[in-house]
């Protein structure tokens, strides 16, 4: 991975765990989901547009497809994570989230697809089990449905972001969609998506504006930032890279929700954060 590879995905990582605890402090629900979406469709759209007259990037039938695969599992994303953030602290439905994915992408490959990761790789997915296991601190409390119901949520999402790093990796790389205009689509494609609800609850889209403006403008330009650094990082460098070092913003948005958002139990879960980065690394690598 190059040295700007590097660089992106370092400011990405701060960015997503940011526009994250944003999100947590808000708990908007679908409003919220809504709002920030049709801003960023809004804000992003001169870009897409430049792009669209000045690269002139060829929008068939496949890449459409695409667009329209990243729009659908990026709303189911935002929907699960919002669900997870409502009933569960930042420092363990993020972590959880983000690392939940390759893990698991690891198991299905050996038990579907019979493949035999090196000995390094399947020390990593140990890591990371164990990592999932610190942060959620009693193991035993998880027989409560309370205390499940969160891990479900993150568990959910991490398959999703799994499946939507691949898609979106075909979409930049053998499709030749650009980043920004893949995310801007994508962005776009939720605001439909969620428009019918919007309309019908209105009035709730509005509290949300007035309580919570500031999360809405800093997420809708912050979360596609992210992850059109990230998209970028993949046109040039493998995602077998990307994905794993761009989840050093597990460790960033636990440190925020345990000092930040007061949730506590920060060394626990920074250690727990920390073997799930190195679990990733080890993956990367192995």
């Amino acid at each position: 991975m190059t040295e700007l590879a590097i660089v992106l995905v370092l400011i990405a990582a701060f960015g997503h765990a940011t526009w994250n605890y944003l999100a947590k402090k808000a708990c908007g629900g679908t409003a919220f989901i809504w709002l920030f979406a049709a801003l960023s469709a809004l804000l992003y759209f001169p870009l897409a547009v430049w792009i669209i007259v000045v690269q002139k990037p060829v929008i068939g039938w496949q890449q459409l497809g695409f667009m329209l695969g990243s729009a659908a599992m990026h709303t189911l994303y935002f929907s699960l994570l919002d669900k997870g953030y409502r009933i569960g602290d930042l420092s363990v439905i993020y972590p959880l989230a983000r690392g939940t994915g390759p893990m698991l992408s690891t198991i299905a490959a050996i038990v579907v697809l019979g493949e035999h990761p090196s000995a390094l790789a399947l020390a990593g997915t140990v890591l990371i089990g164990l990592g999932i296991v610190v942060i959620t601190g009693n193991p035993l409390k998880l027989t409560e449905p309370a205390a499940r119901r969160p891990m479900v949520f993150a568990i959910l999402c991490g398959t999703v972001i799994a499946g939507y790093t691949l898609s979106d990796k075909l979409a930049v790389s053998t499709f030749l969609i650009p980043p920004l205009l893949l995310d801007w689509s994508a962005n776009l494609g939720r605001v439909f998506l969620l428009t019918p609800y919007a309309l019908k609850n209105w009035g709730n889209v509005k509290n949300q504006w007035a309580s919570h403006k500031i999360e809405v403008i800093s997420v809708a330009i912050l979360c596609p930032l992210a992850y059109i650094l990230v998209l970028t990082a993949m046109v040039f460098s493998p995602v077998s890279y990307i994905a794993p070092a761009r989840e050093i913003s597990i460790l960033i948005g636990t440190v925020m929700g345990a000092r930040l958002l007061a949730e506590g139990n920060m060394k626990i879960r920074a250690a727990g954060a920390s073997a799930m980065v190195i679990g990733l690394g080890a993956l990367s690598i192995g």
